[in-house]
């Protein structure tokens, strides 16, 4: 067992700290969250640690995307239209299920 590795809860904590940081009109992937949440290669974990927000969350969720730039939730989903339209009031264009990183990804 690695003693110097966080636990769970704190690789928690770490990605909800980073994503508090993300700021309107920016998006990250999720590689790019857990990389700055000090998690490299943890990118599937912060799906999870997302999948598992309260409903309520006041964390930007939605600023988070896939590495190619897309939402990740299926195009007939709630979740999709509610991600959707979080990241347009946010003054982010989706476009083909598309955000363009190249405008709008994070770069602290």
């Amino acid at each position: 067992m690695n003693t110097d590795s966080p636990d769970i809860d704190e690789k928690r904590r770490m990605i909800w700290q980073s994503l508090a940081a993300v700021p309107a009109g920016k998006v990250v992937t999720y590689g790019q969250l857990a990389q700055l949440a000090g998690l490299p290669g943890y990118a599937r974990f912060v799906g999870a640690t997302l999948k598992r927000l309260p409903k309520d969350t006041q964390l930007p969720w939605f600023r988070v995307i896939n590495a190619s730039g897309k939402i990740s939730f299926p195009e007939a989903s709630d979740a999709y239209k509610r991600q959707r339209q979080r990241l347009q009031e946010d003054g982010i264009t989706v476009k083909d299920n598309r955000v363009s990183l190249k405008h709008y990804q994070w770069s602290p």
